[in-house]
């Protein structure tokens, strides 16, 4: 978590970025050779990244930026711009290693932003525990609280068939907590 420009940039530039993407998902079809589809993952991976900026509709895509806008701002300012960019891609990328392994249909695609979020707040839980987040922007929770509630309930939806992909959930989430452990042990370190 090195000296590097701590006020936010790329929670922007990813709100932006899956804003013009919703606008073309809108006006072309190009979105079917973007979106994850685990029965092509491994002959097109560029899906494992393109599906991350697609939205389903305009609430999957308000909901996500929402969340996006609150956690990613105050992760984005503790552990500056690089390991932000790095950790919203990689939980994106491994969320939908989690779709691909949890799918029930290989044929059905998953879209959305919802692993990355889910791992920023996976790692802005294990590096601020104790942070308050307005959840819906009105219940104020410690970040691990929100983080513990919405990972039991992405749980509870792997068994109850909602087509929600609560596997790119759990992935993004898991992985980038792992990873906030991680860049606590480092920022020990270096106060030392």
């Amino acid at each position: 978590m090195g000296l590097e420009n701590r006020s936010p940039k790329w929670t922007f530039v990813f709100i932006g970025i899956s804003i013009i993407a919703f606008i073309i998902q809108q006006t072309t079809t190009l979105w079917r050779a973007l979106a994850f589809f685990p029965s092509l993952a491994f002959r097109a991976p560029w899906m494992f990244v393109t599906s991350i900026f697609l939205h389903a509709n305009l609430s999957h895509l308000f909901f996500n930026m929402f969340a996006l806008f609150f956690v990613g701002i105050y992760l984005e300012r503790m552990v500056g711009r690089r390991t932000f960019f790095i950790i919203f891609m990689t939980s994106g990328i491994i969320g939908n290693l989690g779709y691909l392994v949890t799918a029930t249909n290989p044929q059905v695609p998953a879209i959305g932003a919802s692993g990355a979020v889910y791992g920023v707040m996976g790692a802005l839980a294990v590096i601020a525990p104790f942070l308050l987040v307005y959840v819906y922007g009105f219940l104020p929770l410690p970040m691990i609280v929100v983080a513990v509630l919405y990972g039991f309930a992405d749980f509870a939806g792997l068994f109850v068939p909602t087509g929600i992909a609560n596997g790119a959930h759990l992935g993004g989430m898991f992985a980038e907590a792992t990873y906030g452990f991680y860049l606590r042990r480092v920022a020990r370190r270096m106060s030392v």
